[in-house]
């Protein structure tokens, strides 16, 4: 990525001296991250150490200022401090790390603030279900802004954000490659909510209010394109061995039939319509991220973006 003028570029060496208290006091373990980490990512207790531990004392500080700002808010307008939650939103390709880098996240903020409810949901569940995308004639195009219900979506953040007892967020299946029919993670007064997703950032044209405008901090997991496609085709080589093999899975034809007609498949895929959304959608939306988490082979991260204003 190149150098950005309204960002400050931190290299990883740089960025690991912001926070050299207990330095070595990481919460967690090599199995602890494995645990977490999505298939076929790479995160370290390094990672956690030299990035994620000064990521998450700076959030730290912005949501005790978020908090400070909510009473003085509330003093001044003469009305009750309704809760309100603090909301990360966490952006970047498909394949990138995305949802590790989220899942950390929530970790490191239920290890900081045990006393407080941290949640974490993604934007899949917004998708619309395969049946409406193939009468809308969306299903090539899943994954692209048109193929989100976006009203919905919408509607649920606002509900969290206004301090309603409870939302609940319909459920994405990757077994199935489809929504689940009546069931919902349920969102129940957190203090801290993470929402992750390709297009926590983009501003769909048909919308008077997008997600960012509920996000109070935002971060993008960024990496070569070249790189995501590799980390792409291997995770879905790998799958092919894994939990393609259930026959329920969506990809089941795939993983009993010719391996080579399936990488065609996956590399068609990406061509046409992931690498397509990522220029034309997701990465224009880089610069909109408060944070940005640059990747290099391996998924290192090589250097942190923080925004100048």
């Amino acid at each position: 990525m190149e150098d950005q003028m309204n960002y400050y570029r931190f290299s990883r060496e740089q960025w690991k001296q912001f926070y050299r208290n207990n330095q070595h006091q990481v919460p967690l373990t090599a199995a602890n991250l494995h645990e977490i980490e999505a298939f076929n990512d790479r995160i370290s207790l390094d990672d956690v150490r030299d990035i994620y531990m000064p990521f998450a004392h700076l959030l730290q500080a912005k949501y005790e200022h978020y908090l400070s700002w909510r009473e003085t808010e509330s003093v001044f307008l003469h009305r009750q401090n309704r809760q309100s939650p603090f909301i990360i939103g966490v952006s970047g390709s498909v394949a990138v790390g995305k949802t590790t880098t989220a899942r950390l996240l929530e970790i490191l903020f239920k290890y900081l603030y045990p006393d407080r409810r941290t949640q974490l949901i993604t934007t899949d569940g917004f998708l619309y279900p395969n049946a409406e995308l193939k009468k809308m004639q969306l299903m090539e195009r899943k994954g692209f802004p048109e193929s989100y219900d976006m009203t919905r979506l919408i509607q649920f953040l606002n509900d969290v954000k206004s301090g309603k007892p409870l939302a609940k967020a319909p459920v994405y299946s990757h077994q199935t490659y489809d929504i689940v029919p009546n069931r919902f993670d349920v969102i129940t007064h957190p203090d801290i909510l993470i929402i992750e997703g390709i297009n926590v950032l983009q501003l769909p044209s048909n919308q008077a209010i997008y997600i960012s405008d509920f996000t109070d901090f935002s971060v993008y997991v960024d990496a070569d394109a070249d790189l995501i496609e590799d980390w792409y085709l291997e995770r879905f080589k790998a799958l092919m061995k894994t939990a393609f093999q259930d026959p329920t899975n969506y990809f089941y034809p795939w993983a009993i039939g010719d391996p080579k007609n399936a990488m065609a498949m996956a590399e068609r895929v990406w061509e046409e319509v992931n690498l397509k959304n990522l220029n034309d959608y997701i990465l224009p939306t880089r610069n909109r991220a408060d944070l940005i988490l640059h990747k290099v082979a391996h998924h290192v991260i090589d250097a942190v973006y923080f925004r100048k204003y």
